[in-house]
């Protein structure tokens, strides 16, 4: 693309200027990029304001060429440049600027438009969304970069009051689907690794009520902070998202987890790097795993419950067998796993096996 854009640009500046654009929105869409990051896009490569406007969807967005997000009250201008979401519908993105547009403006609305429109249909389906869920609003609280102000007015507009101190809130980071923002008092847990969890009043110090459910799937939570710390939770929660699996034979592990439960687990998602190549013990796991079918959930099991005879119960094997399986694969490893220092190992090979993974 960058090769044929640089031909063109020798024929026709235009049109070398519409395949860099195209291909700058392709990129933004195939990495899911949000809302947001879509209109800035718009604004910089106009190189004036660009406003997002859709209020079937509840969607307002304005970002100026600096890339910063700035609302005014003032409406659209018609003799502005824009382009409709939707081939029958109203324009809802416009350049803040008067004049007929060029070719490569026309461009940058068209692919924006269609980016958009994807990310709509994507997060919120083809129907009104409530303001306390509109996902403009959500990105707009969580990302550290937006003014105070504004952030403020989408905290109110999602129905928490940053005046009070005794809200709080979390981030949430689903493995697919939007980031979410739910009470602080939420509390889910995976009770079975092929189903969703119940909600457990006693199992954390803020809950009290189960009023907000999480996304299923697996979901990265961030701990409860006040209003305008949540791009902190929301860093958290990613981190946290890291740390989860699947939940079936193949990736055992918990589907929930909670950034302020991992501890000084959680400095490992610094270290390990998804893609990257795997440390020794976790180079080993892999060559047990390859093994025998049962290798990964019967040391899953030995590394999550409180004794032997409880992971023998959640394998559904006798104890003996199992204490044939852990010599069979402590030969595999190269390190006891029946001993604390073992243990400690293994669930830590386990946790880096996910990083890895993520």
């Amino acid at each position: 693309m960058k090769e044929l854009a640089g031909r063109l640009t020798a024929l026709d500046p235009d049109a070398g200027a519409a395949v860099r654009v195209i291909a700058y929105f392709d990129r933004l869409a195939e990495h899911r990029a949000g809302l947001e990051a879509l209109v800035r896009g718009v604004a910089v490569l106009a190189g004036c304001p660009a406003r997002l406007a859709d209020a079937g969807r509840r969607v307002h967005l304005r970002v100026e060429t600096d890339g910063r997000r700035r609302e005014t009250d003032l409406p659209p201008d018609p003799a502005w440049p824009s382009a409709a979401l939707s081939p029958d519908g109203a324009p809802a993105l416009w350049l803040e600027r008067a004049g007929t547009p060029s070719v490569v403006d026309a461009v940058i609305l068209e692919r924006a438009a269609a980016a958009i429109r994807g990310v709509l249909d994507r997060t919120r389906g083809r129907a009104p969304a409530a303001p306390t869920d509109d996902p403009a609003l959500v990105e707009t609280l969580l990302d550290a970069t937006a003014p105070e102000q504004v952030r403020l007015h989408a905290a109110r507009r999602l129905g928490l009051d940053p005046a009070d101190p005794a809200t709080r809130a979390r981030a949430v980071a689903p493995l697919d689907g939007p980031p979410r923002i739910v009470n602080a008092s939420t509390r889910r847990r995976p009770v079975h690794p092929e189903t969703r969890a119940v909600p457990d009043s006693s199992a954390h110090p803020d809950t009290g009520s189960t009023d907000a459910a999480l996304p299923p799937g697996r979901v990265g939570v961030g701990p409860a902070v006040p209003v305008l710390e949540l791009p902190g939770s929301w860093a958290a929660a990613r981190t946290a998202l890291r740390f989860t699996a699947d939940g079936t034979p193949h990736a055992p592990g918990p589907q929930v987890v909670y950034a302020d439960e991992l501890g000084g687990i959680g400095l490992l998602a610094e270290l390990v790097v998804p893609g990257a190549d795997p440390p020794p013990d976790v180079q080993a796991l892999e060559a047990a795993v390859a093994d025998a079918p049962w290798m990964l959930t019967t040391l899953h099991a030995v590394a999550s419950t409180a004794s032997l005879r409880a992971a023998a119960v959640e394998v559904n094997v006798h104890h003996s067998t199992l204490q044939d399986r852990l010599g069979h694969s402590e030969s595999l490893l190269g390190w006891p796993v029946r001993t604390p220092q073992g243990r400690l190992r293994l669930q830590l090979a386990l946790a880096m096996r996910n990083l890895r993974r993520a």
